[in-house]
Parts: structure tokens; sequence; C-alpha cells
């Protein structure tokens, strides 16, 4: 039986700085000499002083800003990391394919590993959406008739195709002082915001505005194609964007964390939409679960309760039964959009361990 790894914050890396530990993916930094001898030993198109890291993903499961678990000591979905990877470096080797732009990853030596190069992050998540479901309809369901500083016009029905692919983004991490900038995470934010406070947000310069929005729909619209030939649509999704140096130490921009995944887009299958229904291909279907179990759903849906809303989910003890549905869900738009079966780990720490230490030699 494949194993769950739920706890990726324990290998033992020779680290240049504490591991840095999301909601799903663990950051080991490793030394400059690791990072300067795995650039000459492997080839890396990198600087040669770049500082790079080991990223190891997990198989936990995030939603509403809170991690979640299963009976029967399932803490996470067998698969999911493997297949956030696998979906991840196929649309980022695309995007390099079509010279749409560069991704922090420099190899995948494992399914749930990747080698990376530290980037200056861009302070936004950068959003694009094709049509009005999600946080968007509940909020055009209540009378927002603007987005972002974008007018949206009336008479749209929930799950309807927009006019035009909007990008509406918003804040990664609190900056504070900023005007027209609320100071919280994840609230929307207006270019006009942007573009008074660029440097804030983490731009070398304000032309890459628009250089990050064009990247941002060329990469949205390569998916969208590719999706197309095989009958799912994009619905929406999220972008990360940082600056790294490139092999003659020039500043570059570039695509970070992951892209076009079921964590971090919306997809449909294409018939069934055609017919009036959504069917979800992401982990929307697996929110959608949430709230329909949840005893009030406002916790889940009211930022301002999220002191109950991580209780909730600490005391909140999932079927084994749904974790596998989202783990079928996940493995299945994986191989849908690669052509092939997603390489699941039947022992990922083993596995990892024996890399550390054999291949990388850290």
């Amino acid at each position: 039986m494949t194993r769950v790894l739920d706890i990726n914050d324990n290998f033992s890396v020779r680290s240049h700085e504490p591991v840095h530990s999301g909601k799903v993916r663990s950051v080991y930094w490793l030394t400059p000499e690791d990072s300067r001898r795995l650039i000459d030993e492997r080839g890396y198109n990198a600087d040669a002083d770049a500082s790079l890291a080991l990223m190891i993903v997990s198989d936990r499961i995030s939603a509403f800003d809170c991690i979640w678990h299963g009976e029967n000591g399932l803490h996470g979905v067998p698969g999911k990391g493997a297949a956030l990877n696998a979906v991840s470096k196929h649309w980022f080797d695309l995007f390099a394919e079509q010279g749409i732009g560069k991704a922090h990853v420099l190899e995948a030596p494992h399914p749930l590993v990747w080698i990376v190069q530290r980037a200056r992050p861009v302070r936004i998540e950068a959003i694009a959406r094709r049509y009005i479901t999600g946080s968007m309809w509940r909020d055009y369901a209540n009378g927002a008739r603007e987005i972002c500083g974008l007018p949206i016009p009336d008479g749209l029905t929930q799950h309807q195709r927009l006019p035009s692919l909007l990008v509406t983004p918003s804040t990664k991490g609190v900056l504070r002082g900023l005007e027209g900038v609320p100071e919280a995470d994840d609230v929307n934010i207006s270019r006009w915001s942007i573009e008074n406070h660029w440097q804030s947000f983490g731009f070398q310069c304000i032309e890459d505005i628009a250089r990050y929005e064009a990247m941002l729909k060329r990469g949205f619209e390569a998916i969208e194609a590719q999706l197309a030939d095989v009958g799912q649509l994009f619905v929406d999704t999220k972008f990360e964007f940082g600056y790294v140096n490139d092999a003659e130490g020039q500043p570059q921009l570039i695509y970070m964390d992951e892209i076009g995944t079921p964590d971090s887009s919306r997809i449909w299958d294409a018939e069934a939409y055609g017919q009036g229904k959504t069917v979800e291909q992401s982990k929307e279907g697996f929110r959608q679960a949430l709230l329909a179990m949840a005893p009030d759903p406002d916790v889940l849906l009211n930022k301002n309760r999220m002191p109950e809303r991580q209780a909730y989910a600490c005391a909140t003890t999932l079927p084994a039964s749904l974790l596998m549905e989202v783990s079928a869900t996940y493995l299945q738009i994986a191989e849908t959009i690669m052509g092939r079966p997603v390489d699941v780990p039947a022992d990922p720490r083993a596995e990892i361990e024996a890399l550390i230490a054999e291949e990388l030699r850290l």
C-alpha cells in the first residue's frame, strides 16, 4: 500500500537556514558550497552563486487555510504530492518550450522533490479568471459590480464564461502603510495600487507590471489550450512570480511555486459544462464537501472567524472515503493532462532519504 508523506520538515539535510514549512511544501536551503557543487555537477542553467534549495512536497491537504485529516490515521491524500509536482513540472516545461517564461525549478530528481533556486518574490497572488464562480460569484451575488478596480457587467449567472479573461490580483502576505492596499493577506488589490507601490510589491521596475500580466495571460492561455484538447475547461488559477539571476547574472522575471494544479486552479469537465453541469476536476470539490458537512459553513467562509475555523479543522476527522475521492480526482486529472499515470512512490520517506544521502550527498 502506498504510504502518505504527511511530515516533510524533518529530513536530515545540510541546511544553510532553518527549514521553511508551508501548508504543503517544506524548503531546505542548501549551504553555498553544496549549491555551487550541484550547479557544477548537474549542469544547472543558473548563476554560479545562486542559492539552491531542496523543496519537498507533502501529501497534506489544505482548504480554507486549514490542514485537514481523516480517519484511520490518514493525514493526507495518497498521491496528491506527486500529482502536484508532476502537473506543475509539465506546465513549466511547456512554458519553457513555448518561450513564455522560465521557472524556479532546476530539476525534479524524485516525484516529491524539486531542486529550486532562490527567487526574490513578487508579493502578489496573480489570479486569472475565465468564468464567474467561487468567491467572485459570492461577491457578485451580494451586489458587487467591481473587482480589483475592474467593472463587472450586470446580468451574469453563476459559472458563466466571462466576456474576457480577468486579472484579479491579491496580496501575498501583509503589506503595511500603503495607500489603497488593505493590511491583510489574500485581499484584492487594484492595478492602480500596484503601480503606485511597485517597489513595495517587489518589482524591479514599473514596466515589469505589464510583463507579469503578459506572462500570466500567456501562461493561462497555453494551459487552457492544452486542457481543451483533453476535454477540460480552465476556469481560474493562481500564479506566483519572482526574480532570479540568470547564468550571466542578469535579473529575470520567472514563475515560481506551482502552476495549473488541482490545488491552485479550478478545472471543469467540458462535456458536463455543455450539459449545464459543473464537474470539478480540482480541489474545489473537496471545498464544497467541507462546506456541505460543516454545521455552520460561515466558519469556513468568514475570515474574521479564523480561530473558530482552526479549532473546527483540528477537531474534525474526515471520512477516509472523502480523502480517497480527492486522491482519485488528483491522479485522474494529472494523467489526463500528462497522457500518462503519475509516478506515486510506494515508500516516499525511504526513497527521499536515499536520494539526499546517496545521489545528492546532502
